[in-house]
């Protein structure tokens, strides 16, 4: 008669040991940076090219140009 209850003791805490767990979720953000701040302006060196200077926003467009005519199919297959 006392297993019955101890698996039921056991269950309730792994319930309500799941349930509060969820309770502690951190919100998620889709980006670190402000949403105010220009693209060229980001100082995470992790995703810059080699080169790139933060806050050069002519060096900024013209590489993200070069990155998209390499991607071109066209130019790539001529």
């Amino acid at each position: 008669m006392t297993q019955p209850i101890a698996f039921i003791a056991v269950a309730v805490a792994v319930v309500l040991a799941t349930q509060l767990a969820a309770c502690g979720e951190k919100p998620q953000t889709a980006t670190p940076r402000k949403a105010d701040e220009k693209v060229w302006q980001s100082n995470d060196p992790s995703y810059a090219a080699s080169g790139y200077k933060a806050g050069d926003a002519a060096a900024w467009d013209a590489q993200n140009r070069q990155r998209t005519q390499a991607q071109n199919e066209y130019n790539r297959t001529r």
